[in-house]
């Protein structure tokens, strides 16, 4: 694993043998704001015992087909990672895990957060969004 610097990701270094090849460019971004929304949430479940001790909690960020465009970014906290069909990011502190599919449609995306008067909550700006529908959940690409 290479070593995270400031807001770099953790990435995996390709399996070819070389073991000091510099780690690419995550396809996502998740900013410090999510991360941190992230963590606090977490902690409330280990509090309320809702996650066993010492387990481990992924941020999931996937796409699904559905909505009237076609297309929907969902996230999840998740338990679970699969070397074969996932790969793993790491940002401010949380692991992120988005499967193989999924990161063919999010190269670019930033998962956010925000807390305002008119918003509150978790947001995927995906640049590869062709259009969306009235509502704005679901989208084309």
């Amino acid at each position: 694993m290479a070593t995270a610097v400031a807001n770099e990701p953790k990435t995996e270094t390709c399996g070819l043998g070389l073991k000091d090849a510099p780690p690419s460019a995550a396809p996502i971004t998740v900013t410090e704001k999510a991360a941190e929304e992230v963590k606090r949430y977490v902690e409330e479940m280990r509090a309320s015992g809702q996650v066993e001790p010492g387990g481990n909690l992924y941020l999931r960020v996937r796409v699904q087909g559905a909505g009237c465009s076609g297309f929907q970014n969902k996230l999840d906290l998740d338990a679970k990672f699969d070397e074969k069909t996932d790969q793993k990011f790491e940002f401010h502190g949380i692991e992120v895990v988005v499967d193989k599919r999924s990161l063919l449609y999010l190269s670019g995306a930033v998962v956010d957060f925000h807390q305002d008067l008119n918003k509150r909550g978790f947001s995927v700006t995906n640049p590869n969004a062709k259009g969306t529908c009235g509502c704005g959940s679901s989208y084309s690409m």
